[in-house]
């Protein structure tokens, strides 16, 4: 489906390229053209939320790496293999999930030395830019309950005070893009990864999804 009005490309906002209707199929086709911002530019394309329509839980995490940016697939890389097994472990089906990003389009530095891709933290303008697909994802699936994936997703969510460290394991009840919504912030994945504790890092994020599951 077309997007509803032509835009300057780059011009930060997502808003021209989003369909009038069609649910999730008619925004995951509108959001392969989306030039709204200008991360378009060197990713190999966008990478849009995947999962069932009628998800009970929405996971919402930065933006997609290296190898989400090869698929075209949110959380296939190392860290949404962590993601998905701390989740099996906490009581949630991975497969009765819907998975996504506050950011679609990949961003990164080039390591010349290691000749690999780096990833790069999106800005909050850049984020800001993808918002309407972010307020589009939830009203389309309309969760019981959305569980924040570290600190860009939740500042996307929830406004540039947004603390994850302050926050997490707990319920918020919070109004998202004229939306009641119940939240539960916890660590991205990929920190568990980088943690020098890695066990009890990760053990702290099964925490953090074992709340989610005790309300769903």
């Amino acid at each position: 489906m077309s997007p509803r009005t032509t835009a300057p490309e780059d011009a930060y906002t997502a808003e021209p390229y989003l369909p009038d209707r069609g649910g999730l199929p008619a925004l995951r086709e509108a959001a392969a053209g989306c030039r709204g911002c200008p991360l378009h530019r060197d990713a190999t394309q966008t990478v849009f939320g995947e999962g069932t329509a009628k998800a009970r839980v929405m996971l919402v995490g930065e933006q997609p790496g290296d190898q989400e940016d090869r698929q075209g697939k949110p959380f296939v890389g190392p860290a949404g293999k962590l993601l998905h097994r701390a989740l099996a472990e906490a009581g949630i089906d991975p497969a009765e999930a819907y998975v996504t990003n506050a950011v679609k389009h990949f961003k990164f530095t080039w390591d010349e030395p290691r000749k690999r891709r780096i990833h790069k933290a999106p800005t909050l303008r850049e984020a800001a830019a993808c918002g309407p697909w972010l307020a589009a994802e939830p009203a389309a699936v309309e969760p019981e309950l959305i569980v924040v994936l570290g600190a860009t997703a939740g500042k996307a969510l929830l406004g540039s005070s947004f603390r994850v460290t302050q926050v997490r394991g707990t319920v918020l009840e919070e109004e998202i893009h004229g939306h009641a919504e119940r939240l539960v912030p916890t660590v991205h994945p990929s920190s568990v990864l980088r943690a020098d504790d890695r066990e009890a890092a990760y053990q702290g994020l099964v925490s953090d999804l074992e709340v989610a599951a005790r309300l769903l």
